[in-house]
Formats: structure tokens, sequence, C-alpha cells
């Protein structure tokens, strides 16, 4: 059974359509671990740790962006990082951009605020995409409902969970494990013996990144 409610998604595109860059050169390309591998960005295994410029035959000179090829990098980061491509991305920010209060904080509340996110922050998958492959296996309850919907934007009060045909599958075992090593965010309480968590509230920005610079994808969209 799938569960939708209209209001909570932000539409999916064609799960046909997805970047199959490698994700250790989209880190390399934004300079920065994206954590987009999994508990390999943890280890001295990293790309990052050992080739820190961008890939390419002209990876390693230096150029200086000019203000828009810096907000346009910074978009493209945000949306590696939390795996949107970029018709969705832009819609996603059409609804910050409509919601009261500032659009670049609200911007991240949304994409930390859909299923997949949640469910990665709470370990269910060790990384963004293995959450959101997850998410469409049907392996995740809201409120004790199924929902496969990645989009699908969490409130806050909601409890997520491992369904229970899903609750012995080793990755998703290994994947909570490790963030339990790590500890949870703030805004998420997570009970892991029974593979449970409540999305206490969205998160504050204080809270995020400070690697991640919103406002500059809000002055390349006021444009």
């Amino acid at each position: 059974m799938v569960v939708v409610h209209q209001k909570n998604v932000v539409s999916e595109e064609s799960t046909l359509a997805r970047n199959l860059e490698p994700k250790c050169k989209q880190c390399r390309r934004e300079g920065e671990k994206l954590f987009l591998k999994g508990e390999k960005c943890f280890t001295d295994k990293c790309a990052i740790e050992r080739r820190s410029y961008p890939p390419g035959q002209h990876g390693q000179k230096k150029g200086r962006l000019s203000d828009y090829g810096g907000q346009l990098r910074e978009k493209q980061k945000i949306r590696r990082i939390y795996g949107i491509l970029e018709k969705q991305f832009r819609n996603i920010y059409k609804s910050a951009d409509r919601k009261r209060g500032v659009t670049g904080d609200n911007l991240l509340q949304l994409l930390e605020s859909r299923l997949d996110n949640v469910a990665f922050h709470m370990g269910f998958g060790s990384s963004r995409s293995e959450a959101r492959q997850i998410v469409r296996h049907n392996c995740i309850l809201v409120n004790g409902l199924r929902v496969n919907i990645p989009s699908y934007l969490v409130r806050a009060g909601d409890t997520i969970e491992i369904a229970k045909n899903a609750k012995e599958q080793l990755r998703i075992k290994s994947s909570i494990a490790a963030a339990d090593r790590r500890n949870f965010p703030v805004w998420i309480e997570m009970n892991v013996t029974e593979m449970k968590g409540i999305f206490k509230s969205k998160p504050e920005r204080s809270d995020l990144p400070a690697t991640i610079n919103e406002s500059l994808v809000v002055e390349l969209y006021s444009k």
C-alpha cells in the first residue's frame, strides 16, 4: 500500500532521469566531501583525501570564479548533496520562496524534511541514495502507514520506522549501527533497537552544515 498526501509531496522527476556521474567525481568537482558513498566517506579511501582537485585534464589548474559561477557552483553542490535533479530542485525552490520567512532557510528545511533525507539521518541507509532506494522498496512506514515516495515531506512529530518485513536486512542493521556511533541530529529522536525514530522538528539553520551557502542560490534564482 502506498500512502500519498498530495500537499506533503514535492513532485519527483522521472525515475529514469538520474545523475550517472561517479559519486567520488561529484565530490571532487565541489572540492569537499558530500558524503555520497556512505561509510567510504569516513575512511582514508575517500577521493577527497587523495585528490582534492576537480576531475579532468585541467582539474589542477586554479581559476577565479565569477559571481555567477560561484552561485551556480553552490546550487550544483546542494543538488548533489541531496541527490536532486535540476527541475525538481527549481520546484522546491519555488515552494520555499512562496513560504513565509527566509527563503534560504525554507529551502534547506524542505530538503531536510524529505522522507529519503530523514531516513538517511535515522541511519536507515548509509547514504541518501541508499535511503532513497529503501524508501522506494516499501521498507519505510510513516505513522504506521507504508510510504514509498522519497520526496514525501515529513512533518514535526511524525514517526518513521522500518517495516517489519525489512528489519532483518543486514544493510539496514549495519547502517543504523554506524549512524548510532556517529550520533543522530538533534532534531531526530531515535530508538535504535526498534528501528524507529521521531522527526521532532525542522532543523534550525545553525544545526546544518556551515559549508552550505544557500544565499548564493537565492541570489541566482532572484535574477
